[in-house]
C-alpha cells in the first residue's frame, strides 16, 4: 500500500480492508447482524480496531450518533489528507459536501440547497410520476416475455431514480448510458481503497467534462442553472463535486430503498396492499421503510479535531470515528421493538439520511420518489409476489442493497 500525505497513509491504494474493520457492513437479510446490537447495548461507543496505526471508534447508540453527526467543531469530515493525490485540493477526486468542512463545505452548500427545496423540486414532480409509469409499462412488457416474471431492479428500482437523477442534472440523452455504468462500485469496498475511490474518480471526472460542455450552453438542470446564476464564481471542478454528491447521495440509496423496500412490503401483504389504496398510509410507510432498512449503513467518517470524551471514552485527536446510522435506528431506548418493521408506530426523526450539518441535502427529493413509486407499483400490480424464496442481498457495501428481486405480477 502507498503510504503519503500528513498521514503517512493513501486509502485509494488500499487492495483490503480487514474484517475486523468492515463486520458492522454485513447484515442478515434486511437486519444488522446481531453483534451490532450486541455491542450497542453494552457500549455504545465502541473501540472497533486499530487499523494502519488508527484508532477506529464504532458508535451505536441513537443518542451517541446525533451527538457526534451534530459537532462540527470537534469533529472533522474532511478525509482528503488520508487519501493521497486523490485528495488534491486543486486537481483531486475527493471532495464535495460529504467529505469537507466549513467554510468551504458552507460555500458548496449554498449553492445547491436552494436547487433542493420544495418549490425548485415541485417541478420534478410530474416527470417523477410519468418515469414511474414509464417503467411500470416496461415491468409490464418484460413480464409478459418471460411468462409473467421480471427483475425489478433493472427494470424498476435502479431506472426510475437513474433517470430523475438525468433529469434534475440536466444531463443529455446520449451522456447518459456511460452515466449509468458509473454506479454502484463506489460503494462496495470488497476489494478495498482501489475499488471505492476509483469509481469516485471516473465520475467526477464525467461530471466536470459534463459541466465543462454547459459552459457555454447552459441546460436546463441543476448544471445549467447554477452556471447561470453564478458563473464563474465556482470552477468546472467544484461544480463537477457538487454534481458528483448529487449522483452519490440519490442514485444508489434509491435505488436500494425502491428494491428492498418491494421486498419487505411483499413480505407484508396487508401493508403493500394498503399503501395502492390509502394515500394517507403512504408517507407513514415510507418514513418507516426507510428508519428500518436505513440502505445507507454508516455515516461518512469523523476525525476528532481534538481530544473528545464520548459516553465516557476518551477518544483523541487522529482517531476516526465511524457512527452506524442503521445500527442506531434500532437502538432500544427509542421504543418497543425496533427490530420490527411497523408501519403503525407514531412517525418520529430517525438517521435514514444522516443528522447536523451534513445532513443529505436531497431527503425530499428521495421521499418524493418513493412516495410516488411505491403507491404505483401497488396500484398497477395488486397481486404482485416474490417469485424466490432467497433473495441475494449485497456484501460488504456502505450503500446496502440486493442485486435481483424477482417477481411474479399475477
Amino acid at each position: 500500500m502507498s503510504r503519503v500525505g500528513r498521514n503517512g497513509i493513501d486509502l485509494s491504494q488500499l487492495e483490503k480492508v480487514p474484517d475486523s474493520l468492515v463486520w458492522p457492513l454485513h447484515r442478515d437479510g434486511t437486519d444488522p447482524v446481531a453483534r451490532i446490537e450486541e455491542v450497542r447495548e453494552r457500549e455504545p461507543v465502541h473501540r472497533l480496531t486499530s487499523f494502519l496505526g488508527l484508532n477506529i471508534w464504532l458508535v451505536t447508540g441513537e443518542r451517541e450518533v446525533r451527538e457526534v453527526l451534530a459537532d462540527t467543531g470537534s469533529y472533522s469530515n474532511d478525509i482528503r489528507p488520508f487519501v493521497g493525490k486523490k485528495g488534491s485540493r486543486t486537481d483531486g477526486d475527493i471532495g464535495g459536501l460529504g467529505f469537507t468542512d466549513p467554510p468551504e463545505h458552507t460555500k458548496l452548500r449554498k449553492l445547491l440547497t436552494p436547487e433542493f427545496t420544495m418549490r425548485r423540486l415541485e417541478r420534478l414532480r410530474p416527470r417523477i410520476a410519468d418515469i414511474v409509469e414509464r417503467q411500470l409499462d416496461e415491468v409490464e412488457a418484460q413480464a409478459a416475455a418471460h411468462d409473467g416474471v421480471v427483475d425489478l431492479v433493472p427494470a424498476f428500482a435502479f431506472p426510475i431514480p437513474f433517470l430523475v437523477i438525468c433529469e434534475l442534472l440536466g444531463l443529455p440523452d446520449e451522456d447518459r448510458e456511460t452515466f449509468r455504468q458509473l454506479g454502484s462500485a463506489r460503494f462496495d469496498v470488497s476489494y478495498g481503497g482501489t475499488g471505492a475511490f476509483g469509481a469516485v474518480s471516473d465520475s467526477r471526472k464525467f461530471l466536470m467534462e459534463a459541466t465543462r460542455k454547459q459552459r457555454t450552453d447552459p441546460g436546463e438542470g441543476l448544471i445549467g442553472q447554477i452556471i447561470r446564476e453564478h458563473g464563474d464564481e465556482i470552477n468546472d471542478f467544484d461544480l463537477g463535486g457538487l454534481a458528483d454528491g448529487v449522483f452519490t447521495g440519490g442514485l444508489e440509496t434509491s435505488a436500494s430503498m425502491l428494491a428492498l423496500g418491494t421486498a419487505v412490503l411483499l413480505d407484508h401483504p396487508d401493508d403493500y396492499a394498503r399503501v395502492g389504496t390509502d394515500p394517507t398510509a403512504v408517507a407513514r410507510t415510507v418514513e418507516e421503510l426507510l428508519r428500518y432498512l436505513t440502505v445507507v449503513q454508516i455515516a461518512f467518517p469523523r476525525f476528532p479535531k481534538h481530544d473528545v470524551e464520548l459516553a465516557g471514552h476518551r477518544i483523541k485527536k487522529g482517531d476516526v470515528i465511524v457512527a452506524h446510522l442503521a445500527g442506531a435506528n434500532r437502538d432500544g431506548r427509542l421504543g418497543r421493538m425496533m427490530d420490527a418493521f411497523d408501519p403503525s408506530r407514531p412517525v418520529s426523526a430517525h438517521l435514514a439520511f444522516g443528522h447536523g450539518f451534513h445532513r443529505c441535502v436531497g431527503a425530499e427529493l428521495a421521499r418524493m420518489e418513493l412516495r410516488t413509486a411505491f403507491p404505483a407499483l401497488a396500484r398497477r400490480f395488486p397481486d404482485l409476489s416474490l417469485a424466490t424464496d432467497r433473495l441475494d442481498y449485497r456484501q460488504l457495501s456502505i450503500v446496502y442493497g440486493v442485486e435481483s428481486v424477482p417477481v411474479r405480477l399475477r
